[in-house]
């Protein structure tokens, strides 16, 4: 989860188009739709951070998906479909949805029923928060794997919302097996859905824990995307973010309640070398209040490196966090 919007790999990213006129609707091409949906998301001032950061993105997500195109079609260059045109009833089809997009305040993940992280795709809906971890890009461009070894074997994605991170997982390291545990029985269920998408049943296991409570045995790896966002964020959410459940968002007065928790039982979890990779955000400046001994490393990411960390069994067991 993210308290605020940041960037996540999607297959639609544009720069800004130019400024054009707006076609009519009984000629209206797929450039011009997705011109006109950025206009009218800019002026009805909708909120971005669900795998897109502005508004043309997001138009060019729905509007492609609306029109069953692929949400890499090229806007430029001599395959391009900007210039196709659109009937009219597509055109309705496509309006609808960019309204419900703007009079619900749904993230578009939630009307599409799909997401994709690092070129991915996933399902989704409102059981679980839209992926977008930033621990997807640690895990595609190699970032952990300095600390992980042949004894990386058995990982854990805790928390893991609807399964995206667990089937990232297994995809990068092909001799891992992942347990993906989380306090929602509604989000493994939309989990599941992702598991069997992608064929990945054999080798991923869907599991109910409050935390680690009732996660059986050791890990040489675990990956944790939990609930940090501090109450006084969570009093100021775009509605977009409130119409995610609140139980994978709020993480109490400082967004360290979970952590805490988590970094106590840790070490009872992780083999010897294991390590622990946290996204806790923005919250840098709580983490590091609460825990102001433990030796971490913060890993770079595309915004920047305070959003992710990785802690290594020996310093979780020296330096314990305080109750």
């Amino acid at each position: 989860m993210s308290d605020t919007p940041g960037p996540v790999q999607t297959r639609a990213h544009r720069s800004a188009p130019p400024e054009s006129t707006p076609a009519s609707s009984t000629t209206a091409t797929v450039q011009g739709l997705i011109e006109a949906a950025a206009r009218d998301f800019t002026e009805a001032g909708i909120a971005f951070g669900h795998g897109t950061t502005n508004a043309f993105d997001e138009a060019a997500w729905l509007v492609l998906w609306g029109l069953g195109l692929p949400l890499d079609s090229a806007l430029e260059g001599p395959d391009s479909v900007a210039e196709e045109v659109v009937d009219d009833a597509t055109q309705a089809r496509v309006a609808a949805l960019v309204t419900a997009r703007i009079s619900t305040r749904k993230p578009a993940a939630y009307l599409t029923r799909e997401a994709w992280l690092q070129g991915v795709p996933f399902y989704v809906d409102e059981r679980a928060i839209v992926p977008r971890s930033f621990i997807a890009e640690l895990l595609a461009d190699g970032s952990i794997d300095p600390w992980l070894g042949e004894h990386t074997r058995q990982v854990l994605d805790l928390c893991t919302g609807n399964g995206s991170l667990a089937v990232l997982a297994v995809m990068v390291w092909p001799d891992v097996r992942v347990v993906g545990a989380d306090i929602s029985a509604d989000a493994l269920a939309v989990a599941r859905i992702n598991v069997d998408r992608h064929a990945l049943a054999d080798r991923i296991t869907l599991l109910e824990s409050d935390g680690l409570a009732a996660v059986p045995g050791r890990f040489d790896l675990i990956l944790c995307n939990p609930p940090y966002v501090n109450s006084a964020s969570m009093d100021h959410l775009p509605a977009e973010y409130r119409a995610e459940p609140a139980l994978a968002l709020a993480g109490g007065c400082d967004g360290m309640d979970f952590v805490r928790a988590l970094l106590r039982a840790a070490p009872a979890h992780m083999s010897d070398d294991a390590v622990l990779v946290l996204e806790i955000g923005n919250e840098r400046p709580h983490f590091e209040n609460a825990f102001p001994h433990l030796e971490v490393v913060w890993l770079d990411t595309s915004a920047g490196d305070d959003q992710v960390l990785l802690v290594t069994r020996e310093a979780l067991a020296g330096h314990p966090p305080a109750p």
